[in-house]
């Protein structure tokens, strides 16, 4: 299912690998136009070299500074007229239990996971009231539904995201502007490098290569909530490799 999708104006932050570039991938496959986001430039160049995108559509963007998701998304209207639909995907998770202090990281997850979001739904929200249309869809977590041993800031940011995003939901309607939450499993990415202590990256990336699923399932879902008619909203997706018991 791809309709709806052909000619729409797509934002990624964080697209540079994993999630946000397998649903880059997609949709541009489907005809979108993307405007790519990401700290590493060389590696969005290089992606938009490979799906013929151009020069404009791609933009170095660190999502803990609210300026540069705003010219991010400014980039893109700019550049197409219009912002269809933001996908806040860019997200780290260094889980440890808290008795290790790990302040730094935790104050990583809230500035990446949290106000990351914030900053792109501060970006979006202008573009698509004065359309009275758009999408935002972002990316918590089966952590944002439930929490383990050693990922209570991890699930605590994520469980944020989807609070946030059903409180927009609720406050867009007068602009007829959808949103959804995606909240992934153990899908194959760069994720498990960002846990910093060694014995909890060692027991992530044990569960990872037991039941991780390629990140094209995540672009799917994309395209399934995208794809909808324009008065379906589809709010939430959760899923997980059918082998993960968490």
């Amino acid at each position: 299912m791809s309709e709806n999708i052909k000619g729409k104006v797509v934002v990624i932050t964080g697209a540079s690998s994993g999630l946000g570039e397998a649903a880059a991938r997609l949709l541009a496959k489907d005809g979108a136009k993307l405007v790519l986001g990401a700290r590493r430039l060389d590696r969005l160049e290089t992606l938009a070299g490979e799906l013929s995108l151009g020069k404009d559509a791609v933009l170095a963007t660190d999502v803990t500074d609210a300026g540069q998701v705003r010219r991010l998304v400014d980039h893109a209207a700019k550049t197409h007229g219009r912002v269809d639909v933001i996908i806040n995907n860019a997200g780290l998770m260094p889980h440890s239990p808290l008795e290790r202090g790990k302040i730094e990281d935790w104050d990583r997850m809230i500035d990446v996971n949290i106000k990351g979001v914030l900053y792109g739904i501060a970006a979006a929200l202008p573009h698509m009231k004065e359309q009275k249309s758009g999408h935002i869809i972002n990316v918590s977590s089966v952590a944002g539904h439930k929490v383990g041993p050693g990922g209570a800031v991890y699930a605590a940011t994520k469980h944020a995201v989807r609070i946030i995003s059903e409180g927009l939901r609720q406050e867009v309607k007068p602009y007829n502007i959808r949103t959804t939450i995606i909240s992934p499993g153990a899908v194959a990415t760069e994720l498990p490098d960002s846990v910093t202590e060694a014995d909890v990256a060692q027991g992530v990336k044990a569960l990872y290569d037991r039941v991780a699923i390629p990140a094209d399932s995540f672009a799917r879902t994309v395209v399934f909530a995208m794809s909808q008619p324009d008065d379906v909203d589809i709010n939430e997706i959760l899923f997980r490799p059918t082998a993960q018991e968490y």
